[in-house]
């Protein structure tokens, strides 16, 4: 069973395009034009074991809001393509990643019922970086919720994603990533006891 999918979506603010194939090995290839936001889709890619390939650009002259949440709900909607009707899936999975002082918690359903409780501790400030030619590049380190709200919204699933504790954002931001790449992957999983079911009492999600 090939889980596959693969969208385009242009607006007047931005252009993204994403194909992903559940069934990866954790493969990358991405244009994208935030450093740090890069990383983080690259770390989400290895540690759910997704192949993912992103082009993207948009209006960063306006702000990073508009690329980065359309980033999350294009990857949604791919995932929610992949999955079609749910059969055999898993439905739920969860992990607590630590990442040096830092832990984060991640759990996901992938009910059809969109929902995000985020607590990220983050402190607002910008992430710093070197861009193209060594010019400086912020990360507004807020549109990280915006991301998730964008990707559960479309791949309908319900996620709660929180820092339990930690004191850099960049490690805090890095291991909710993995933390909800990690627990998408067990939820994804195809369970053979119940490979031909859906994974709901009511027969469908």
């Amino acid at each position: 069973m090939s889980r596959i999918a693969e969208i385009e979506r242009k607006t007047k603010e931005t252009e993204i395009y994403i194909k992903l194939n559940i069934d990866g090995t954790g493969e990358a290839k991405l244009d994208y034009p935030i450093g740090f936001m890069s990383h983080m889709l690259n770390t989400f890619a290895r540690h759910g074991l997704f192949d993912i390939e992103i082009r993207a650009k948009g209006d960063l002259d306006v702000d990073q809001h508009h690329l980065v949440e359309d980033t999350g709900i294009v990857l949604g909607q791919c995932f929610a393509k992949a999955l079609e009707d749910k059969r055999g899936i898993k439905r739920n999975g969860s992990c607590a990643f630590p990442m040096d002082e830092c832990l984060a918690r991640a759990a996901v359903d992938i009910s059809g019922r969109p929902f995000l409780y985020f607590d990220g501790q983050l402190s607002g400030s910008p992430i710093i970086s070197a861009g193209e030619g060594g010019k400086e590049q912020k990360f507004q380190t807020d549109v990280n919720e915006d991301f998730w709200q964008g990707f559960v919204s479309a791949a309908g699933c319900n996620l709660h994603l929180e820092v339990l504790r930690g004191r850099s954002d960049h490690h805090k931001i890095e291991a909710m990533f993995k933390a909800a790449a990690r627990a998408l992957r067990v939820a994804c999983e195809i369970d053979p006891r119940v490979k031909d079911t859906v994974p709901s009492t009511k027969g469908s999600l």
